[in-house]
C-alpha cells in the first residue's frame, strides 16, 4: 500500500487553491492536504468546500508533518517564510516554490535554506487573471508546462517524485532549466507581454469612447492588463535586468517600424511585416514538433 504523502500547501489564493482541487481529484498518490493561509476566511472556505482536510494561519505542526511544501507566496514573502521557519520543516522536507522569478530568488532562499531540506524551484506557466481561493480550479493546470529550475543540491529522487506529482496534476511538459535561463526567456514571453498590455491600456485616452470601437485584437491584447498589481510590481523588480534587456529590444523593434511609417518606406515596413508572419509560422511549427514529442513519450 501507497504511503499518504502530507503536503503542506502556503498561501490558498487562486494558485495555490488550485494545486489543492488538483491534489485532491488526483487519483495516483494518497494525500492528506494541509493549508496554510493569512485569512481564516480562505481556511474556512477551503476545509468546507473540501480542497484541504486541515488548515491554520499559521501552525509549525503542519510543517513538522509535512513531506511536501508547495509555497505560493510572492517573491520576497517566500524569503522571508523559510527564513522565519527554517527550524519548523522536518528533515528530508521537499519545499518547492510557484513564482515567476528564480536568479535573485534562488540566492537568497539558499542563503537561509536548513541543509537537511531539498528545495526544488519551480513555476507553472498557468494562472488566471483573477484572484482569491474562489476561482481556484482543478483544471487551472491541464496541458500546462512546468519549469523546474534544479539547483547542485537537489536530489535527484525528489526531482523524479515531483515531476510525478506534477503529471498527474495536468501538466503536459515538465522541464528543466537553470535559472538563468529561466529569467531570461520568461522576461520575454511572459514579462514583457504583460508590460505591453499595461502600456497599450494605459496609452489610451481616457476622454475617448474606446469601448464602443474595440474589437478581438484590442481584447486580446489587453487580456492580460488585469494584473496583480503587488505581485508583478515585484517580479518586475526581481527579474529587473533581463526584463529591461526585453524592453530594449522591443523598443528597437518597434523604432524600426515607426521609422518606416514616418519615411513612407514601403519596401521597409513590408519587410518587417513579412518576416514577423514568418517568425510566427515557424513558432507554431515548433510548438506542434513539441506536442507531438511529448505525446510520443506519453504512449
Amino acid at each position: 500500500m501507497q504511503k499518504t504523502l502530507n503536503i503542506a500547501i502556503v498561501g490558498l489564493g487562486v494558485i495555490g487553491g488550485s494545486f489543492a482541487w488538483a491534489l485532491k481529484e488526483q487519483k495516483e498518490f494518497p494525500v492528506h492536504l494541509m493549508g496554510m493561509d493569512h485569512d481564516p476566511k480562505t481556511l474556512e472556505q477551503a476545509l468546507q468546500e473540501g480542497a484541504i482536510d486541515y488548515g491554520e494561519t499559521n501552525n509549525q505542526t503542519i510543517l513538522q508533518q509535512a513531506d511536501l511544501v508547495i509555497i505560493t507566496l510572492y517573491p520576497n514573502d517566500i524569503v522571508n517564510f523559510v527564513e522565519t521557519h527554517r527550524s519548523d520543516f522536518k528533515e528530508g522536507t521537499i519545499l518547492t516554490d510557484t513564482t515567476g522569478v528564480k536568479g535573485n530568488l534562488v540566492n537568497q532562499i539558499q542563503s537561509v535554506l536548513p541543509e537537511d531540506v531539498d528545495f526544488i524551484f519551480g513555476h507553472p506557466m498557468a494562472g488566471k487573471e483573477s484572484q482569491g481561493f474562489a476561482y481556484a480550479d482543478g483544471d487551472t493546470f491541464q496541458d500546462a508546462n512546468y519549469l523546474i529550475t534544479p539547483v547542485e543540491s537537489n536530489k535527484q529522487e525528489n526531482i523524479e517524485l515531483l515531476t510525478r506529482i506534477l503529471v498527474t496534476l495536468g501538466f503536459k511538459r515538465v522541464s528543466e532549466v537553470n535559472p538563468q535561463t529561466h529569467d531570461e526567456m520568461i522576461a520575454f514571453v511572459s514579462q514583457l507581454c504583460h508590460i505591453l498590455a499595461v502600456s497599450l491600456i494605459n496609452s489610451d485616452e481616457p476622454e475617448r469612447q474606446t469601448a464602443e470601437f474595440v474589437g478581438d485584437t484590442y481584447r486580446e491584447l489587453t487580456r492580460i492588463a488585469k494584473i496583480n498589481a503587488p505581485l508583478w510590481t515585484e517580479l518586475f523588480l526581481y527579474n529587473k535586468e533581463e526584463l529591461l534587456k526585453a524592453m530594449e529590444n522591443f523598443q528597437n523593434q518597434f523604432n524600426y517600424l515607426k521609422t518606416a511609417i514616418e519615411q513612407e518606406n514601403q519596401t521597409a515596413l513590408t519587410d518587417l511585416l513579412v518576416e514577423a508572419t514568418s517568425r510566427r509560422k515557424e513558432l507554431e511549427q515548433a510548438d506542434l514538433k513539441l506536442q507531438s514529442a511529448t505525446n510520443k513519450e506519453e504512449k
